[in-house]
């Protein structure tokens, strides 16, 4: 007979098998846990890893697109003397690099492209009147159009009496604010707009069609004439030029139809103007730039630097930089003191460069708009 203390620790007594089981449990466990953190891990330094070399490309190629857009400057300039001024790419800068026997270093891809911002409508000069017909012309009733268009300049101007009878009260919204009494300086400030925020986006707080077209047509400078040699069909539309004599303004810039065999051309007097048209081209339409945009891209390997410049060929062109008037109901106007001493700039001595620089942008995140099956959304 066995001794009551030698059965009792048989019975507790964990078999080989099962703990060599719990062992190894233990161990997958572990696995698990060092794989998951050793994920993270990877992710979030591959995701450091990323920004480093972007901000390492952006170094390396940043030059590059400097030395790219000085050259193009340079090309631009011995057009403008050659012609008295610039009209459109027609002219034959449109490949400034390969006009000049430019030769990027290494294997870098260096590409430029153009955005004549003048062919649009500029936004500080453009009256009520013609934003009615262009916004009646996207299919707007009359009174949307005028109520949208009375919305816009209340917004730039404190003074303005609206047609509409538009009254909006921004100081009694959820978060209350002013109009600021200058325009827009970005199309982000649409969605602050009373009637704007109706029209130009969804029931989401999405940009709709509508402000597509706003923007592809509205240019935020000023500048007294839009380039016909560059105009969408919406700025030749809110003039008063029916589809007919669009038409033909295309026909004469593509090289198609009755001007195939010449191919794509620029007006470069209003003797050419009313030779194809017939009239004189409508007021508010000029036939020089009067501010470019230009858009420098480097390339090499896995990396890209983009660089976006905006310059106005003989000073016709400002950007918005006034400060805002807001007005109370009382006609009293706020003041904004900070506090805060600002030392003045120092006065550099005058460089006689030959183009005013508007907008200097690296890297530039593209303006995303709703996705349209309209070819030409003007």
């Amino acid at each position: 007979m066995r001794p009551l203390a030698t059965t009792f620790h048989s019975r507790l007594r964990v078999p080989a098998d099962a703990r060599r089981a719990s062992v190894l449990v233990v161990v997958l466990v572990t696995l698990v846990l060092a794989t998951i953190a050793l994920t993270l891990f990877i992710e979030r330094a591959t995701d450091d890893l990323l920004v480093e070399t972007r901000e390492a490309d952006a170094r390396r190629l940043r030059l590059e697109a400097y030395s790219a857009l000085e050259t193009t400057l340079a090309v631009l300039q011995d057009f403008k003397l050659v012609n008295g001024g610039l009209h459109s790419p027609a002219e034959g800068w449109g490949d400034p690099l390969e006009w000049a026997g430019y030769t990027p270093q290494g294997r870098r891809r260096v590409t430029v492209s153009f955005e004549d911002e003048s062919g649009k409508l500029s936004l500080p000069k453009t009256t009520h009147d013609t934003f009615v017909t262009l916004f009646e012309a996207w299919g707007l009733v009359k009174s949307d159009a005028e109520r949208l268009s009375d919305a816009l300049q209340q917004w730039a101007n404190p003074d303005y009496v609206p047609t509409s009878g538009l009254d909006p009260d921004y100081e009694r919204e959820k978060l209350p604010y002013l109009a600021p009494g200058r325009t827009m300086r970005s199309f982000s400030e649409l969605r602050a707009i009373a009637v704007a925020r109706e029209l130009l986006f969804d029931e989401a707080g999405r940009p709709n069609k509508l402000y597509q077209r706003f923007a592809t047509t509205v240019s935020l400078l000023s500048f007294s004439s839009s380039n016909l040699n560059a105009a969408p069909g919406g700025t030749l539309t809110a003039y008063g030029m029916d589809e007919a004599k669009q038409a033909l303004v295309s026909d004469y810039l593509l090289g198609r139809g009755s001007y195939r065999s010449r191919g794509a051309g620029f007006f470069r007097n209003d003797g050419e103007v009313s030779q194809v048209l017939g009239i004189s081209a409508p007021t508010g339409l000029g036939l020089e730039i009067q501010a470019l945009r230009i858009r420098v891209t480097v390339s090499e390997g896995g990396g890209e630097f983009q660089l976006s410049v905006v310059i106005s060929p003989n000073g016709g062109a400002t950007a918005v930089t006034d400060k805002a008037k807001t007005r109370r109901e009382d006609g009293t106007t706020p003041t904004v003191s900070s506090g805060v001493e600002v030392a003045k700039p120092t006065v550099a001595s005058a460089l006689n460069y030959p183009f005013t620089l508007l907008e200097i942008r690296e890297n530039e995140e593209p303006l995303r708009l709703p996705e349209t099956e309209e070819k030409d959304p003007s």
